[in-house]
């Protein structure tokens, strides 16, 4: 491997020069893959590389500026704006009518931070050829990026290394001698302090490199390590991608009635930074939208649960959120209100405005009960059970229309049940 000079940084210093170097995404890169036969197909294409941090996107996208031979230009979304896109496009122009007709690459880094105009800015130049455009983002390009630039570009999702990658790279910075050996203890907790992320892992070798000097230490041990290091923080995108899909894998497994999987996202949210008042906000809604009436109780826990957490904080009261997450994954399931609600609120959506029939209206006038207002309406409680067998609440024309079906699971099994003995009735009546 080509290396630079020691004093750059070790990420750059291992920042891999051709492809086979590259560590990772063999989804992508490995022999007949998409990217590899994009790079072997010698014509460039406009593409979105989509993944977490430190994963290659940046390293991708020089190498494929190498692959073809093409001016490499970088704009940072962060920092940038629509003149460096102008600055951009007048370094491709030069580049395409000059001596030797180079082509160009653009990059654009962190592309979901630029707004809908300076996306825009680039739709004509990657139509006409200029450049090819190659955007990096940690953010899902369905919401982040413009759909006419999503339409022109392959979508390409990178993943985070696995933990053989990430020792991989320790191997290889132990070959140019930028660290010590490393203690097999000491070493599972880097692959598991760096998560996945290339250049976390590659800045923290850094870091103890020079600590390890400093203290003229052989080898870094696990004790020695967590001294440093301190309490290992785990990469948590607070309002990006991975939080939705960290939540959206809680709501599942609690729906799915594992109480295990729920656990371990919820601790994983909280240990990545997640609000817990956000949190438990999100049990409230699951213990209305998955259990319901199956079992009516666990609303109820959510609410203590929230309650409880404002009391007490952290880490306190996260306790009582735990409890709570453990009971409605094992809690009997039911969305049935769930969907009579969806249901209800689709049909009135489309449905005309249906007069209120007479004998449901108020009559609190003289007037309104000249006007039949309220006549013949049964009061139930004087009735048998007090179920007023035969009565009619709906609007007129809607008769038998069922929004709510209850589920046989819970409580919402009795529910079921007395609901078929007051249909009996009805029908009885009739």
């Amino acid at each position: 491997m080509v290396t630079a000079a020691a004093h750059q940084p070790l990420a750059e210093r291992l920042r891999p020069r051709t492809l086979g170097e590259v560590i990772g995404q063999q989804h992508l890169l490995g022999e007949g893959m998409a990217l590899r036969l994009a790079f072997e197909s010698g014509q460039p294409h406009s593409c979105i590389l989509w993944g977490p941090p430190g994963v290659g996107k940046t390293t991708i996208a020089r190498l494929m500026a190498d692959a073809f031979d093409a001016q490499f230009i970088t704009i940072s979304a962060v920092l940038g704006g629509v003149k460096d896109i102008r600055e951009a496009v007048e370094r491709a122009e030069a580049a395409r009518d000059g001596l030797h007709a180079q082509r160009t690459i653009v990059f654009v880094d962190e592309v979901h931070r630029f707004n809908k105009s300076q996306q825009d800015a680039f739709l004509p130049h990657v139509e006409s050829g200029l450049f090819t455009f190659i955007g990096a983002t940690t953010e899902n390009p369905s919401f982040e990026v413009n759909s006419a630039l999503l339409s022109r570009a392959a979508v390409y999702v990178l993943q985070p290394l696995g933990e053989d990658d990430l020792r991989q790279l320790v191997t290889r910075a132990q070959g140019i001698g930028a660290v010590p050996a490393i203690e097999k203890a000491a070493e599972d907790r880097l692959i598991a302090y760096a998560d996945g992320d290339a250049r976390r892992l590659l800045n923290t070798l850094e870091t103890l490199a020079v600590a390890a000097q400093r203290e003229k230490l052989e080898q870094v041990t696990d004790v020695w390590l967590l001294r440093v290091l301190g309490e290992r923080m785990r990469r948590y995108d607070k309002g990006g991608e991975q939080f939705y899909d960290t939540i959206s894998a809680l709501h599942k497994s609690v729906r799915g009635s594992d109480p295990d999987a729920s656990l371990y996202w919820f601790v994983r949210m909280l240990d990545g930074g997640a609000d817990p008042r956000y949190m438990a906000r999100r049990l409230i809604r699951m213990a209305a939208e998955d259990i319901g009436l199956a079992d009516p109780r666990a609303l109820r826990l959510a609410l203590d649960s929230a309650e409880v957490y404002e009391r007490l904080g952290s880490p306190e009261g996260e306790l009582a959120l735990a409890e709570c997450v453990v009971y409605l994954a094992v809690a009997p399931k039911s969305n049935a209100v769930y969907k009579a609600f969806n249901e209800a609120k689709a049909f009135v959506k489309k449905d005309g405005s249906r007069p209120v029939p007479m004998h449901l209206r108020n009559a609190p006038t003289k007037l309104m009960k000249d006007l039949d207002y309220g006549k013949g309406y049964r009061y139930a409680h004087d009735e048998a059970g007090g179920f007023a067998a035969g009565e009619t609440y709906l609007p007129d024309g809607m008769a038998g229309t069922q929004f709510y079906r209850p589920v046989d699971r819970g409580l919402e099994i009795r529910i079921g049940d007395k609901l078929r003995e007051l249909k009996r009735l009805n029908n009885q009546k009739d």
